[in-house]
């Protein structure tokens, strides 16, 4: 059974910290690009920041950049999200998404964790 558990969201005063992590289960971690998109009220998700397989390459949405970092433990199984110097404008709910290396069909998703920047 393929699992993923987003933990360590929560209320966060501007300009805080909060680390997500993301535990996967029931499939080859290792052969999985992973990703944290986000969705606020009334928005689309979008994607916020992507790790390869390995590790090797990251990306990030230009307005998170300096900010953010995802970094990855294979042995873990195991997706991090380090956001620093949070906005208001950071307020959603961040989902973890693993998509297979090859097949861009093989994707699965979380259940997401809220995160609230506000004073």
């Amino acid at each position: 059974q393929v699992q993923l558990v987003e933990s360590g969201g929560g209320l966060v005063q501007p300009g805080g910290s909060l680390r997500l992590s993301c535990v996967a289960s029931g499939f080859i971690f290792n052969f999985y690009h992973m990703s944290w998109y986000r969705q606020a009220p009334g928005n689309e998700r979008e994607l916020v920041a992507t790790i390869t397989s390995a590790g090797a390459i990251t990306y990030y949405v230009d307005s998170v950049k300096g900010r953010f970092t995802i970094s990855r433990d294979n042995a873990k199984n195991t997706v991090y999200l380090q956001m620093n110097v949070l906005k208001p404008e950071d307020t959603a709910v961040y989902f973890c998404n693993a998509q297979h290396r090859w097949n861009i069909n093989n994707k699965y998703w979380g259940q997401g964790t809220q995160v609230t920047v506000s004073s």
